[in-house]
């Protein structure tokens, strides 16, 4: 990584690193559920991909690799990177617990290329990844590079407009185009269990669609699809409310804002 961010990036890894063992107990993550068979996946990556039997799949930012096990399941021979060496330990242990076969490599994502060799039909990155990456031109040239010829880069991610409020109060104040220095904040607790007691200090970048798009197409991507949601699938952020199972929602504007974007994209052979 760029030695200009290596503070923000050692800062943000101590934290995910402390709330591994938070999540696996949190009803967030239902690790029970998981061990028992449940799909990870929420239903909007789950309709977009389909069938994946057969296909080698690269999951980015894995976490402890819940989604990158639960596509091991459905038949891909799948591989899942993070750079927290506690989430890429605890994934390797619970791959074994189930005894599937998905790979797991600790590296940031800008340094894979060093650390992972191959190519795959499916590149893979959802909810919450891209707000920890300083440079999406870099992100894609790495996704380029892991990318088959004919191979699908799918992403869905929270809409930056969504990015652009304080969840607490209801105010917008986050901006919503990519600035060189990060927004810094002193945290407590996590999305996962609130009243957990972690502590520390995090950094993290809001990224404009245009932002997201244009350095994919530069790196020989075409779109397929790009849709945008209304809702989240999770129940991730303060004053959320259920409209409908699964379905979480945010705000007392009286509008549908935009919740998730997601974005389906094809390399040119």
């Amino acid at each position: 990584m760029e030695n200009q961010w290596k503070e923000y990036f050692d800062q943000n890894q101590k934290i995910w690193n402390e709330r591994v063992e938070t999540h696996l107990k949190s009803d967030f993550y239902d690790q029970a559920g998981f061990m028992a068979g449940k799909s990870t996946l929420t239903e909007i990556e789950t309709n977009a991909l389909g069938d994946v039997s057969g296909k080698t799949l690269l999951h980015l930012q894995c976490h402890f690799g819940q989604d990158t096990m639960t596509w091991a399941r459905r038949g891909a021979k799948a591989t899942g990177i993070d750079f927290s060496e506690k989430a890429i330990e605890t994934a390797r242990a619970i791959n074994l617990q189930l005894g599937l076969d998905a790979q797991f490599v600790h590296s940031d994502v800008y340094d894979l290329p060093n650390a992972l060799e191959g190519t795959f039909d499916i590149v893979f990155t959802t909810y919450g990844g891209i707000p920890w990456l300083p440079d999406l031109e870099k992100w894609a040239g790495v996704i380029g590079h892991f990318l088959k010829p004919g191979g699908l880069f799918y992403m869905a991610e929270f809409h930056p407009a969504f990015y652009l409020f304080n969840f607490d109060n209801y105010k917008v104040e986050y901006g919503y185009f990519t600035e060189q220095n990060p927004y810094s904040e002193e945290v407590t607790g996590t999305y996962a269990d609130l009243k957990a007691g972690i502590q520390g200090k995090e950094h993290f970048w809001n990224h404009s669609i245009s932002e997201v798009m244009m350095p994919l197409i530069q790196n020989g991507l075409q779109v397929l699809d790009f849709q945008e949601f209304d809702f989240s699938p999770y129940k991730c952020f303060p004053n959320m409310v259920e409209r409908e199972p699964g379905r979480y929602v945010w705000g007392n504007f009286g509008v549908r804002l935009p919740h998730v974007f997601s974005l389906k994209m094809k390399k040119a052979v």
